[in-house]
């Protein structure tokens, strides 16, 4: 994210330089170019604070599976024991 502001910047700058070596840039297109660098800068910041949110949005989401898989592990372990209980119990019945 840091490069798109680095990036956002350069350009700017890229286009003052060219408007002033030209020699021919108003203060009029100065003022435009410096706000379309100010939008494309906060432009930028917008994506970063959006991809941050979405990073901690999916950080969560895997901490919640990761918590849903231990629960589902603990079911399976326990139905496992049941099953192993039960088959103990049938055999036994069946020897008598």
């Amino acid at each position: 994210m840091q490069h798109t502001l680095k990036l956002a910047a350069r350009g700017a700058a890229i286009a003052l330089a060219v408007g002033l070596g030209a020699g021919c840039a108003t203060s009029g297109e100065l003022e435009e170019v410096n706000k379309i660098a100010t939008g494309a800068a906060n432009e930028a910041r917008a994506a970063t604070a959006s991809a941050t949110a979405a990073t901690s949005a999916a950080n969560d989401a895997a901490a919640a599976a990761a918590e849903a898989q231990r629960t589902a592990d603990a079911a399976q372990a326990c139905c496992n024991e049941t099953n192993d209980k039960m088959d103990r119990a049938w055999h036994k019945g069946m020897q008598k």
